[in-house]
């Protein structure tokens, strides 16, 4: 079944689900201070992208959305999404010249948008767990048990060296650090009346504070890793965004990350998913449950 085949709704569905990625990873993006990342404000500890690098990776991910989106609506197999993953990584880095801005977003967010896709083509609510348990559930065991596309990435040497979890671990697990952690914190932040930004940069330091991120291992070993899970703790212990002047302190934690040249990329996936699931769980609530249970789609 191709576009042209499916009803006007689930035509919609889909449509909403890639903006809706694609608008999560721009927020990941432009939120800042995130320490040692990429915003418009600077580049962060990378020295091979700027903001606009990864704007041109997010351009060329456009059509990945849709297409993982029907795939999960067709219930297709494991290896049928990460034929589409290897194919947008493939135009991913052609768009940057080679430099790995979205590997581990189009691998996390791919996953979370065929689950999307599949639950509201049958009329399924997306709240609470129902996402993560669909993951965990579909294709847990074929995410572990599948060859790495590349097993000699930093990802799979830092699992392999220091015996940690690393995406495909959390991804067959249901993504816990998104549902029992991320999400929940940002929706905390808004129910308390903070704004979305500040909401953000507490979501991301939160996880900062637990996630044995791969990229800082890879960067800094376990002294990174501590070191930077120990300063995002300490930004939450003072009191994260509800203090006062909390940009100055992100600020001050950012260009120490800068300083010793590390980078949580793990972290800013776990981050642009739970920005993904918090507004996917808004805009499609209402389509959901219009949505005929067994539609064709």
């Amino acid at each position: 079944m191709t576009l042209l085949q499916l009803s006007f709704m689930s035509k919609h569905l889909i449509q909403q689900i890639s903006r809706t990625a694609l608008n999560a990873l721009y927020q990941e993006l432009c939120a800042y201070p995130k320490p040692g990342l990429v915003s418009p404000i600077d580049s962060g500890s990378h020295n091979d992208m700027d903001a606009s690098t990864l704007l041109r990776s997010l351009f060329s991910l456009r059509s990945y959305f849709k297409k993982i989106a029907l795939a999960g609506m067709l219930n297709h197999e494991f290896g049928e999404l990460q034929r589409f993953g290897l194919e947008a990584e493939s135009r991913m880095l052609k768009a940057t010249r080679n430099i790995n801005t979205h590997r581990g977003s189009i691998f996390t967010l791919g996953l979370l948008a065929a689950a999307v896709g599949n639950l509201t083509s049958i009329g399924q609510p997306l709240g609470g767990q129902i996402i993560s348990r669909f993951v965990r559930e579909r294709w847990g065991n074929d995410i572990l048990f599948s060859i790495p596309h590349k097993p000699c990435s930093h990802g799979t040497i830092v699992a392999s060296q220091y015996g940690v979890a690393g995406a495909r671990q959390e991804a067959a697990a249901g993504f816990p650090h998104v549902f029992n952690l991320a999400l929940p914190t940002l929706q905390e932040c808004l129910l308390k009346g903070i704004d979305f930004h500040a909401a953000i940069i507490q979501c991301f330091f939160s996880v900062l504070a637990v996630l044995p991120d791969n990229n800082l291992l890879y960067r800094g070993g376990e002294q990174g890793l501590v070191y930077a899970q120990a300063a995002a703790q300490s930004f939450l212990d003072e009191g994260g965004v509800y203090q006062k002047n909390w940009q100055d302190y992100a600020c001050t934690i950012h260009h120490e990350f800068i300083a010793r040249h590390l980078s949580p990329g793990g972290s800013a996936d776990i981050l642009a998913a739970s920005l993904f699931v918090h507004r996917i769980q808004q805009t499609l609530k209402q389509l959901c449950e219009g949505l005929p249970k067994g539609d064709p789609a």
